[in-house]
This record gives structure tokens, sequence and C-alpha cells, in this order.
């Protein structure tokens, strides 16, 4: 078999996966978000989606949200339902043009 350019959902994925471990670098813990971590991303990757997230307590709500496991950290899994749900509203207001 030869080896193919990847597709466009590969290239998406891969992008999710290397976006997510950038910004879990910086607390110790390369697989997981702190609440810093976490707030850096949405405001860098997620700013035209979900705004600037300068509130603190909104953070922490949505830490809390994403946080399924109670460890005080969100981690890849938990990462991909906060970008599945962002997904989800984004397809329903195209939709809705």
């Amino acid at each position: 078999m030869s080896a193919k350019e990847s597709t466009q959902l590969e290239e998406c994925m891969t992008g999710l996966i290397t976006v997510f471990h950038n910004y879990a670098q910086g607390g110790g813990d390369n697989n997981s978000l702190n609440k810093s971590e976490l707030k850096k991303l949405l405001n860098c990757e997620l700013y035209n989606f979900m705004g600037k997230q300068n509130d603190d307590a909104k953070v922490s709500e949505i830490m809390k949200e994403l946080d399924e496991n109670g460890d005080g950290k969100v981690d890849f899994q938990e990462f991909v339902t906060l970008i599945g749900a962002l997904t989800f509203l984004c397809n329903e207001c195209f939709q809705d043009m």
C-alpha cells in the first residue's frame, strides 16, 4: 500500500490533538488542561465562537461542566466533548441561515 495524503477530516483530527497538547504542556501534566490552560485555549482558539473569557467564574463554570470525572482538570476526552458540542451548535446555526 502506498501512503496517501491525509484527508480533510484526518487533518482536522490531527489539529484537535495538536491544539490540545500544545496548551496542556504548561501545567506539568501533558494529558490534561488546568483552569489557566483551559482559559488560554478558549481565548486563543475559540474566541470567535465563545468570545473572550475574562471572567474567572465563567471559566470555572465551563471547567466544572467539562470535568466529568471531577479531578479538577480537563482531559482530552472531556475537551472533545466541548468541541463536539460547539460543532453541533455551529451546525445548527448554519442550517438556520
